[in-house]
């Protein structure tokens, strides 16, 4: 077994244009003053880090560790999810998610899927430079508009939606596991990737790669009243990314999982800071120690009523508590009597002789 590492934080939710959160050294200065050993950085926000610059110098790379190093600091991944959502765009959402891209391609579907794709090619050369072995992501949706059955789903939709996304995926997942990196997808409502069967269905297609993983965050499931436990029973194989963030989930007679259009303090499934929802992360830290999870216990803020300095400096605390460090030796091998294989023998009575 092995012990998680933590507690670490993503970046993206607290980089801003205000001190100590506008620059790396300063909000990394901050995260270790809260007690984090690790953060998770936001490719896309050139306020913490240059991607292309870190594709291309391992100079720069070993600039930034050293930035973070200085407080104690170490990065646990890169994250790419504003540009993994740009790989496929139904084009609903072109509108909605213009925004993501650099601006000298929005507005242009093909240039703006492109700019992705190149992206996730940095982003690979990067992680490799930083020494980094699994990478956050987004899959990108085609099929999401088509979420609920009516009206009917023409045969062959969905299939096609997610032979085009493996399509578009497979060379990028091909890059990464050149470069040794795991792609690891954030399950995610919006996402064509969403739950286990949509993951298998991908995998299925992109035949079995084993650079496509998973980044685990129960609160997702929660609020689509999945089953997270039994979720890593099936896939912690795959897991090698964890964000702990908790959620809640209250139904009334009125909204139930689809929120009724509600601002998010008024949905039944609410995003919550550690400890203030439901998710049983004892259970959660339990098994993926047991499953030799590999990588960070990663905080990512996503609260309806918490300040998020209250929620970092809450989580830090709340992910050092919840890490276990496994036992290097059974507990009862002060009763053990040592291997004798001829003692077993007699013990089972395969030595006695036939009647």
């Amino acid at each position: 077994m092995k012990t998680i590492k933590g507690p670490a934080i993503f970046l993206a939710q607290f980089a801003s244009d205000a001190a100590p959160f506008n620059t790396l050294d300063a909000i990394g200065r901050w995260a270790a003053g809260l007690g984090y050993r690790g953060v998770q950085i936001p490719s896309w926000d050139t306020r913490l880090f240059d991607l292309r610059r870190a594709a291309e110098s391992r100079g720069y790379c070993e600039e930034v560790q050293g930035t973070l190093a200085q407080h104690g600091l170490a990065i646990t991944e890169l994250s790419t999810h504003l540009q993994g959502q740009l790989v496929a765009v139904h084009p609903a959402y072109d509108a909605g998610f213009d925004g993501f891209a650099a601006p000298e391609v929005r507005g242009d579907p093909v240039r703006r899927q492109q700019w992705a794709v190149e992206q996730m090619h940095l982003a690979a050369r990067a992680s490799a430079n930083l020494g980094l072995t699994a990478h956050a992501t987004f899959s990108g949706a085609l099929a999401w508009p088509y979420l609920y059955s009516w009206p009917p789903r023409p045969p062959g939709l969905i299939e096609t939606a997610f032979d085009e996304l493996a399509k578009r995926w497979r060379p990028i997942l091909d890059a990464f596991d050149a470069a040794g990196v795991d792609v690891c997808y954030e399950i995610h409502p919006g996402e064509d990737l969403h739950d286990g069967v949509t993951y298998e269905m991908f995998l299925e297609r992109v035949g079995g790669h084993r650079r496509a993983c998973l980044l685990y965050d129960p609160s997702h499931f929660v609020l689509q009243q999945l089953d997270y436990l039994a979720y890593i029973d099936h896939y912690h194989e795959r897991i090698k990314i964890f964000h702990v963030k908790d959620a809640e989930f209250n139904p009334t007679g009125r909204q139930g999982v689809y929120g009724g259009f509600q601002a998010w303090i008024d949905r039944a499934g609410r995003f919550r800071s550690l400890g203030d929802g439901q998710v049983d992360f004892g259970a959660i830290f339990s098994k993926l120690a047991a499953c030799d999870f590999p990588g960070w216990a990663v905080l990512e803020w996503e609260c309806c009523l918490k300040h998020p300095e209250d929620g970092a400096r809450e989580g830090a605390t709340f992910i050092a508590d919840h890490i276990i460090r496994v036992a290097d030796r059974a507990f009862d091998d002060f009763a053990g009597g040592g291997a004798d294989q001829a003692a077993n023998r007699r013990m089972l009575g395969i030595d006695k002789p036939a009647p």
